[in-house]
């Protein structure tokens, strides 16, 4: 098993093999639901690794499947097992709000992700001084002293999956707005963009700026991001951010709609190579 695999992506994992496994015996959703004693909501979630099996679950499914081989069982069952084993942010529940760490579990099993951002830089690109400054915006005095550090170190892991193996493909649009804004100090600032340009350099990571002469634009209803699989095109899902509350969608004509809205504003914003030099330029002028 890998380790590196966030439980997300190994339930996708095994409810792929445990549908195809269905499929083969030509047994519907209801007819599995109602042999097993299920409901068939309980039935939909496992399909739509929306939830785990348990192990004494699938032991008594498989058999249904027609799958009684043991190294095949025990194959299956060690999916199971590191499926529901609890990932590296769960250790932040306390401290993150439950949409975002829903998302980091989405982004772990993504082929690729679109970000457009208005405001700030998106958090899997900031720096820790950048991160600092904007939680404290956010969070400052009316927060235990911990959340803020902790928030931080989320964001600084959250990083890592940039250069994971088989990480996703990355593409950020930024309003230019983003990179002229304040944060914290100049100094802070331009390191933030320097280190966007470094980003830049990664072979998975597209970062595009709209440049204020575009003018208006579609993204400037607000900031979104589009998460797509590659095994399920039918399942990716949207996360909109908003002054009520941030809010993940998986129905599929949102996320189509909003990458429609992404390409659009890919239309209007610079070159990936021009907007290395832009933020570049705009580094040297906080300093």
């Amino acid at each position: 098993m890998e380790d590196s695999a966030s439980p997300l992506m190994l339930r996708r994992r095994l409810r792929t093999e445990l549908r195809t496994a269905r499929l083969n015996k030509q047994l519907t959703q209801e007819q599995v639901a109602q042999a097993m004693e299920w409901s068939l909501s309980k039935m939909n979630r496992i399909e739509k690794a929306k939830t785990g099996i348990s192990t004494n679950d699938l032991k008594a499914l498989l058999p249904l499947y027609g799958i009684t081989e043991e190294e095949r069982t025990e194959e299956l069952l060690a999916l199971a097992r590191a499926a529901r084993q609890p990932p590296w942010w769960r250790q932040y529940s306390d401290i993150a709000p439950t949409t975002l760490l829903e998302l980091i579990d989405y982004e772990s099993a993504a082929s690729a992700i679109s970000q457009f951002e208005p405001m700030f830089v998106p958090g899997i690109l900031q720096t820790e001084e950048y991160a600092r400054a904007v939680l404290r915006t956010f969070y400052g005095e009316d927060s235990p002293a911990e959340r803020v550090p902790a928030l931080v170190e989320l964001r600084t892991k959250r990083r890592d999956l940039l250069v994971s193996d088989d990480a996703p493909k990355f593409s950020f649009l930024l309003d230019e707005s983003v990179i002229r804004r304040l944060a914290g100090s100049p100094a802070v600032t331009s390191r933030q963009l320097r280190h966007l340009a470094e980003l830049a350099d990664l072979r998975n990571v597209t970062i595009q700026v709209i440049p204020f002469a575009a003018g208006f634009h579609p993204g400037m209803r607000g900031p979104f991001k589009v998460i797509e699989f590659e095994d399920t095109p039918d399942e990716n899902v949207v996360f909109l951010e908003g002054p009520r509350g941030d809010f993940i969608s998986d129905d599929p004509e949102e996320t189509k709609s909003y990458l429609e809205t992404f390409r659009r504003i890919t239309q209007m914003a610079l070159g990936p190579s021009d907007s290395v030099d832009l933020l570049r330029k705009a580094a040297g002028e906080m300093t």
